[in-house]
């Protein structure tokens, strides 16, 4: 879809133009889950921005490796869930756009604090399970990192949910291959990753085009057609790191640097205005 596809690159000018501002924040990681974001929230996930913490009624999403808040920050605004001009904010001093989110600054949209990695994949099964208690059919979905899976509570959370038989929970994993330090084949190879989540009892859906918001969105619905089945889902998403800005793309080097201004107006030149910057 047109629409989809001119959010995201708002989205996109909105993570670069954010992390310019103050000089700091992760672009990487920020860019190139931007399809996954605009398709989620703009046209799967059921939720209103007229926001609640308890989300009665509403889907659920957990963002676990929370350093790409600009594109979380981004997406809220744009589906209205607080003005689009207090992204100007981000990481300032008193400003509820912390450089990773936070709930006790009450952002509308942000229902966990994602600093610590590694803890997102837990949170998410808590909120699955007591939609199941609540005898609601709605969907969590949650995000995480490819190197964030170096935390060891995930895999404890991961056998957890296929013994509970979590069935609505729908889990990604941005598979871009990078991480802080580096390609993730080097700092802690993840080797053959869906027979791990086989082994681990999960149903498995590996988004070869993670990049194409038609594509995320599609198996999106894919894997909510598998809600309810006795596993929970994961989507292996493959994803470039900084997709949309040709001199940061595929390389863990902006995983956490801002671009200085020349930079910023070459990026800007690759991702056109759409909805109008704030």
């Amino acid at each position: 879809m047109a629409e989809l596809k001119d959010i995201a690159s708002q989205i996109r000018r909105d993570i670069v133009r954010m992390v310019h501002g103050v000089a700091s924040g992760h672009p990487g990681g920020s860019l190139g889950c931007a399809d996954y974001f605009t398709a989620l929230y703009f046209k799967i996930m059921k939720h209103n921005p007229q926001f609640t913490m308890d989300a009665k009624g509403e889907d659920v999403f957990v963002l676990s490796n929370g350093h790409i808040s600009p594109v979380y920050y981004s997406t809220l605004a744009r589906a209205g869930y607080f003005p689009v001009q207090e992204l100007a904010t981000f990481r300032k001093l008193d400003s509820r756009l912390q450089g990773h989110p936070t709930t006790h600054e009450h952002l509308p949209g942000v229902r966990i604090a994602s600093g610590s990695l590694g803890q997102g994949m837990s949170v998410a099964i808590g909120a699955a399970l007591t939609k199941k208690l609540n005898g609601e059919t709605t969907t969590v979905y949650s995000l995480h990192g490819d190197g964030e899976l170096d935390e060891g509570q995930n895999w404890e959370a991961i056998m957890f949910a296929a013994h509970k038989k979590v069935d609505n929970l729908i889990s990604t994993v941005d598979w871009n291959g990078q991480q802080i330090d580096g390609p993730t084949s080097k700092v802690m190879s993840l080797d053959d990753l869906p027979a791990k989540f086989k082994a681990f009892g999960w149903e498995v859906i590996i988004l070869e085009k993670g990049n194409d918001v038609d594509e995320v969105a599609a198996t999106l619905e894919k894997a909510k057609s598998f809600q309810g089945k006795g596993k929970p889902i994961v989507i292996l998403m493959k994803t470039e790191m900084g997709k949309g800005v040709d001199f940061m793309e595929g390389s863990h080097e902006w995983h956490g640097i801002a671009p200085n201004d020349d930079q910023l107006a070459k990026a800007l030149a690759q991702l056109p205005e759409t909805l109008g910057d704030y």
